[in-house]
């Protein structure tokens, strides 16, 4: 058994996984015996040693001090996150549905945090009756809340959740800076905070999400000191200590040519700076870094087979019996302005000469299907098994499976 990187010519660092001869292997076993295992094409799975081994990964390069949270809208399969629930410290929601999936993987309630604009109030009294920790979005939110904790008798533990003046330079998605959605405008948490303290809600910090998908260390770094320095500025106005202060997270993970793994090493020093600030700063409170991908997108990989192979004047496509309905982000329709290809291999085929270049497509009625173009892979047939890469997050729960009336997913955690 060996460990090598894909056999593709042109994509980001892909070494993560182990080969047996033309196999890949997951979770120790050969990929076509995974299939008959599941039992059916298309699955994604998920290795679970990949997964432990990144958390593991990320706890050496970190302060003790710093708790880390799994953002389960990453992933949010009930077996991968009671897996998790076991390795990292607190989980982060963003419905009620996940709520439930956190609750029931065994997480306390105490380390559960929800953030989302527009929560409904039966979320809302979902989570005031489960204790875990609100982040706040909107004046609505405080209203309501201030009604729930009344009715249900139990005080609501809140936090508030900044939209910055400031983004995450080279992030992949912005989630801060400028008009959002997300969270209260920092100029207007000073009035929310007093309002917090009027109505007698349990204020016991700051979420901060400045964007998400960075590969550059240090823009990380600028967008947690920024964080840091702007939630001791509110402190100021708040109602009660800080006790909880999220710093987001926005590590990324490569995709796509001329990317590399993220450096650790100089996110970890500044964190330890951070930390021991914190100490005077904000006695008693837990600093938090919020990531999702980051922990479980590497682990990933989405399978389909091969049903048929056409030419079409000149163009060879591989057609196979699983699309966009099921990987949305691989075919580009998940927030890429210029389509790029994700990393693939074809899994039972690694061994074999990348001698033909071919476009893969799904089974949709949509010229939007296409999860590989022209990429260059080994000759292959149909029954061959097509395995996309960094498939661990946003993936099944992320894709429109209910297009078009094909079959869904299989997910499986191995």
């Amino acid at each position: 058994m060996t460990t090598t990187p894909s056999p593709a010519p042109v994509h980001a660092p892909m070494n993560q996984f182990a080969t047996d001869g033309n196999q890949l292997l997951i979770g120790g076993m050969p990929l076509s015996r995974l299939a008959e295992r599941i039992g059916q094409t298309p699955f994604y799975a998920y290795d679970r040693q990949l997964i432990a081994a990144r958390v593991a990964e990320l706890r050496a390069a970190l302060p003790g001090e710093i708790k880390l949270h799994y953002a389960m809208k990453a992933n949010p399969m009930p077996a991968l996150v009671g897996f998790m629930a076991g390795l990292v410290d607190g989980i982060d929601v963003a419905s009620g549905g996940e709520l439930k999936v956190a609750l029931d993987a065994g997480t306390s309630p105490h380390e559960i945090s929800f953030a989302g604009p527009g929560k409904r109030e039966g979320e809302l009294r979902q989570a005031v009756a489960a204790g875990i920790l609100i982040n706040i979005e909107s004046f609505r939110e405080v209203e309501l809340l201030t009604r729930i904790s009344r009715e249900l008798a139990l005080p609501a533990r809140v936090a508030v959740r900044v939209n910055p003046d400031f983004e995450l330079k080279g992030s992949g998605m912005k989630m801060g800076g400028g008009p959002k959605q997300f969270g209260v405008d920092t100029e207007q948490v000073p009035e929310l905070l007093a309002l917090i303290g009027r109505q007698g809600l349990a204020f016991e910090g700051f979420h901060l999400f400045a964007g998400s998908q960075n590969l550059k260390a240090e823009s990380i770094c600028e967008a947690q000191q920024k964080s840091y320095q702007l939630a001791l500025q509110l402190a100021a106005h708040a109602p009660s200590p800080v006790r909880f202060l999220n710093l987001g997270g926005g590590f990324g993970i490569p995709y796509f040519p001329g990317e590399q793994r993220l450096d650790l090493a100089p996110i970890g020093n500044n964190l330890q700076q951070l930390a021991e600030r914190a100490r005077t700063d904000f006695p008693g409170a837990s600093l938090v870094i919020e990531l999702g991908r980051y922990l479980v997108g590497e682990a990933g990989i989405y399978v389909a087979q091969v049903v048929d192979r056409k030419v079409s004047r000149g163009q060879t496509y591989l057609v196979i019996d699983g699309g966009l309905n099921h990987h949305l982000s691989a075919s580009g329709n998940f927030g890429q302005v210029i389509r790029k290809n994700y990393p693939v291999a074809i899994g039972n085929k690694l061994c074999h000469a990348a001698d033909e270049s071919v476009s893969v497509v799904g089974p949709l009625c949509t010229p939007l299907d296409i999860l590989a173009d022209r990429m260059r892979l080994p000759t292959t047939e149909a029954g061959d098994l097509f395995v996309i890469f960094q498939s661990g997050a946003y993936g099944a729960s992320a894709s429109p499976q209910a297009f078009l009336g094909h079959p869904p997913v299989v997910e499986a955690l191995v």
